[in-house]
């Protein structure tokens, strides 16, 4: 149990009340063959994580301590572990000493040309597109005229859209109103909405515009022909052109929200049943409790949830009570 946040001790004393509940504090330390201070320590840390609770049946002496059922455990320490790693990557994500750093040695090797480089492979393309929204720190602008998005578009985008999202990047994003006419499509933009991306819709666009944290701007080099290439620029004057154009798409765009009044079938791909033990096993703590309010079996209720666990492409049920707040499912 290392991996979700306890010590080695700290595990040996919570399989201890597992085995013997209600066993008397004071001696403990003595059967687990560890210093007295060490095991207070970790008794104290238990309780506070919720693993170590004080008994309130008539199994045990009143007062002592019984250990948390395992799946409630493993939940509890599984939240707390997810939190500490969100706070953690906000950490490593802040400093911009480090970047300013960066770029200050990349701009040794920038082409010349006033802030402009024009790049021809498709592949080195991409690859700045997903280097610069990795490291997009405020927000993100886009306007992008494709009719449809297919299924590899949709896996390649959605980490580094949920990343960026997940570390607080605005992403305002401008699309072709015929794309909304494609499910995959609209289901992925209502998922990337749900997650407070925002995102509208024009009936008649061509610009070909992405710009990252207001100072790096990527457009076509030729926009009757993307096949040219695409030009890089952080030009203060030139991206200030590009930022004008894209409010003013902006402006005259439709939000998706008004466009899309309920999500689209394919944007939950959960059966109503299925839905139901979604939120039935957020919200309580065993399967039979589950199974009795839905007025099915508990067979089939497990079944439910491995299913749902397979469609989030979730590892345990506190993770995929995490993704499915994510994507505004639950």
């Amino acid at each position: 149990m290392d991996l979700l946040g306890l010590s080695a001790l700290e595990e040996r004393v919570y399989r201890h009340f597992l085995r013997h509940p209600g066993t008397p504090t004071e001696d403990i330390h003595l059967l687990l063959h560890a210093q007295r201070g060490s095991v207070r320590a970790a008794l104290e840390r238990l309780t506070e994580l919720g693993l170590l609770r004080r008994a309130d049946n008539g199994d045990v002496p009143e007062g002592s301590l019984t250990a948390a059922d395992p799946e409630i455990a493993v939940g509890l320490l599984t939240d707390r572990r997810l939190s500490e790693l969100h706070h953690e990557l906000q950490q490593v994500t802040r400093p911009r000493n480090l970047v300013a750093e960066l770029r200050a040695e990349q701009s040794a090797h920038t082409p010349t040309g006033g802030g402009v480089e024009r790049m021809t492979n498709l592949a080195q393309i991409r690859n700045r597109i997903d280097d610069l929204a990795f490291f997009a720190r405020e927000e993100i602008l886009s306007v992008e005229p494709y009719q449809a998005l297919t299924p590899e578009n949709i896996e390649h985008a959605r980490p580094l859209d949920t990343r960026c999202l997940r570390r607080g990047v605005r992403i305002r994003s401008v699309v072709l109103k015929e794309a909304l006419d494609n499910p995959p499509t609209a289901a992925y933009l209502h998922e990337l909405s749900a997650q407070g991306a925002s995102i509208r819709a024009a009936p008649d666009i061509a610009e070909r515009i992405l710009v990252y944290d207001r100072h790096t701007a990527l457009v076509p080099a030729n926009p009757a022909d993307t096949s040219r290439g695409a030009l890089v620029a952080q030009e203060p004057g030139l991206v200030a052109n590009v930022l004008s154009l894209f409010e003013r798409i902006w402006d005259q765009a439709t939000d998706l929200t008004s466009l899309l009044d309920t999500p689209p079938p394919d944007s939950v791909p959960l059966t109503p049943m299925e839905l139901d033990v979604l939120t039935s096993m957020c919200r309580v703590t065993k399967d039979e409790i589950g199974a009795r309010e839905l007025g099915i079996s508990l067979r089939t209720y497990r079944r439910h949830v491995a299913d749902v666990l397979r469609t989030l492409n979730a590892s345990n049920r506190p993770h995929a009570a995490l993704l499915a707040r994510e994507r505004g499912w639950i």
